[in-house]
Parts: structure tokens; C-alpha cells; sequence
């Protein structure tokens, strides 16, 4: 094991993989614990700008370039924080069907914190919009734009997950089965809203659950501390790399610490070659001895970020696809 495998997580395995196990049927777990107590309305972009209070305890941050917003989807405005406006895209299903109540899946971008923006999950969107589910692709703040931690993107992104479930019946969404999903960075953020309990938004309506009812996860970091089972060479490596990265101690944003509490079904896509694969198996291992299902999908000799590219965007998609076929919440194609 390289000293830095252990560091951060991300799950891929081959299609042919997934069809190896087709007994198991992958069943989402119930969360009616979790609606939304009241109906939220869905406002205008400068109306939702307006209501949303800036924290008026910490100063304003200046942003330094504006993130790429994809091509297409509607833009509501989930969140005001520190003067910083944060969009998030919603691509809807062609075919209309009156009180609908569609499954959803909403994706965080990667890019270690630092950068990256929300149109990175874009086509992926736009596939699951023709399938029939709402898609919504979230911008967050990162470090290089707003000066935040890593902490900060965690509160955003369980904001982003409370604003769609408190917005279930307007955008025609089932409250009960909304995906949290991501890539590297974005698929920790996505994994965060599942486990972590604290580190909520001070506006935030906790009344709203911001826990997804399944996770897709593109080679997530997901041990970003360090863990006794890792080599204990690791330990100084992982403190410098993650020195600083975090308001509270890096073990209470690693989700590995809570790997063995309760969450919803989940599936990884790894490449063989990346390095925060080592980390991702521990997490596996943790979750499945707490009953959990969490499969990890992996391909040959792929890299970290191979999800994006050519033949392996089509292969991740259709094993995230048939994933939600057998939780039920798609038909087959």
C-alpha cells in the first residue's frame, strides 16, 4: 500500500462486475422520518436572493471568479451566505405527468475542495432527466473562490439537499427517493449528507432532513484521516496533506469515522489505479458489517476522474442506471 492510498476514497468496479451479483436486489431503506413538515414555495431567483439572510457574525468574502454553470437546467437560488449567491441547476423530465412524484438525484462536483464547478455533472444530468428522474446539479464554495474549509462545503451541501426535499412537491420530486451524488470531493460531500449530523448551516430549517435516500458515488474521497488499520508511515502524510483543511478536526469530516452507523444504499465507481481506492474498502467493509448495502464497481487500470471520460461515462452511467432499476426507482430501459 502507497502511503497516500489510505488518504482519501473512490469506488468503481466494471460493468460486467454488476451483473456478476444479479440476485441482489438493492433495496432503499425507509426514510418517511425525514419529509418535510411544511410545503415550501418556490420563489424567483432575485426573490429567493432576498430572503435568504446573510450571517451578519462574519465578514463578507469576495469571490474571485464565478463557477461554470451548465449549459441547461433551471437556476433557483438555494442558499445566501456571506454575500456569495449559490445556484443550483435543476434539469427536468420531457414528458410531463400532473402530481407527479418523481425520484431524484442530486450531484456535487469535484475538485478537491479547491475548485470545479456545477456543470462537470451536466450530461449526466441531462441522462437521468430522459429516464425519468429530476436531476439537479449544485454549486458549493470552495476554497480558491470563497476562502472556505472543508466544513463550509459540507454546510452547503446538506443546504442544498434540504432545499430539494423542501421543495419536493413543487418540482414534482418523491420526498422519499432523493440520491445524493458526486465525484472525488463532490462524492465526499454527497457521502457527508448521509452520515455526518452536525455541521449544519445556521439558517438551515432542520426540520427538513437533509439524508439522501441512496448514494452514487464517483471515486469518492472517503477516508480523508488517518485510520489504525492504515500503515502507520500514513499518519505524518495524511496530517500534512490535511493540515489546516478543516474548521473542526479532519477525523469528524472523514466519513470513514462513521461508516458503521446507519445509511441508505449506496454504490462506488473506482478505477483499479486510484489511490484513494484503499480507503473506499475500508469504508465498504465498515458499512457492510453494519448492514448496510454498499458495492463498489471497479475498472482496470483507471485512474482518479476516469468517470468523465469516453467509453467509462457510458459504463458508469449504465451501472448507476441499473442501480436505480433495482432499488426500484426506474423501469428497466
Amino acid at each position: 500500500m502507497k502511503p497516500i492510498l489510505c488518504l482519501l476514497t473512490t469506488l468503481a468496479c466494471s460493468l460486467p462486475a454488476l451483473a456478476q451479483n444479479p440476485g441482489e436486489i438493492l433495496r432503499p431503506k425507509e426514510v418517511s422520518d425525514f419529509l418535510p413538515r411544511h410545503r415550501a414555495v418556490l420563489v424567483s431567483n432575485d426573490a429567493a436572493a432576498s430572503q435568504n439572510q446573510t450571517d451578519q457574525n462574519k465578514p463578507t468574502k469576495k469571490v474571485t471568479q464565478a463557477a461554470e454553470a451548465p449549459e441547461s437546467g433551471d437556476r433557483y437560488v438555494y442558499k445566501t451566505v456571506d454575500g456569495i449567491v449559490l445556484p443550483l441547476y435543476v434539469f427536468q423530465p420531457n414528458q410531463t405527468r400532473a402530481h407527479a412524484k418523481r425520484p431524484a438525484i442530486v450531484f456535487f462536483f469535484g475538485g478537491g475542495w479547491s475548485s470545479g464547478n456545477p456543470s462537470q455533472f451536466e450530461k449526466q444530468c441531462e441522462h437521468f432527466a430522459s429516464r425519468g428522474m429530476v436531476a439537479v446539479t449544485v454549486e458549493y464554495r470552495v476554497s480558491s473562490r470563497h476562502s472556505v474549509k472543508i466544513d463550509d462545503c459540507i454546510e452547503d451541501a446538506k443546504s442544498a439537499m434540504r432545499w430539494v426535499r423542501a421543495h419536493a412537491k413543487d418540482l414534482s420530486i418523491d420526498p422519499d427517493r432523493i440520491a445524493a451524488a458526486g465525484g472525488s470531493a463532490g462524492g465526499h460531500l454527497a457521502a457527508c449528507t448521509a452520515v455526518i449530523d452536525k455541521l449544519d448551516a445556521s439558517l438551515d430549517d432542520k426540520a427538513v432532513s437533509a439524508k439522501p435516500n441512496a448514494m452514487v458515488l464517483f471515486n469518492p474521497a472517503l477516508a480523508i484521516a488517518w485510520d489504525e488499520r492504515m500503515p502507520k508511515e500514513v499518519r505524518e502524510i495524511a496530517q500534512q496533506k490535511m493540515s489546516g483543511r478543516s474548521h473542526v478536526p479532519i477525523k469528524d469530516v472523514s466519513p470513514l469515522t462513521y461508516a458503521s452507523t446507519k445509511q441508505p444504499p449506496c454504490i462506488m465507481f473506482f478505477g483499479t489505479a486510484d489511490r484513494l481506492l484503499e480507503g473506499a474498502r475500508l469504508y465498504q467493509m465498515d458499512s457492510q458489517k453494519a448492514n448496510n448495502i454498499c458495492e463498489i464497481i471497479t475498472y482496470e487500470e483507471q485512474g482518479h476522474g476516469f468517470f468523465n471520460r469516453g467509453e467509462y461515462y457510458d459504463l458508469t452511467l449504465a451501472a448507476a442506471d441499473t442501480f436505480f432499476v433495482d432499488c426500484g426507482w426506474l423501469s428497466k430501459p
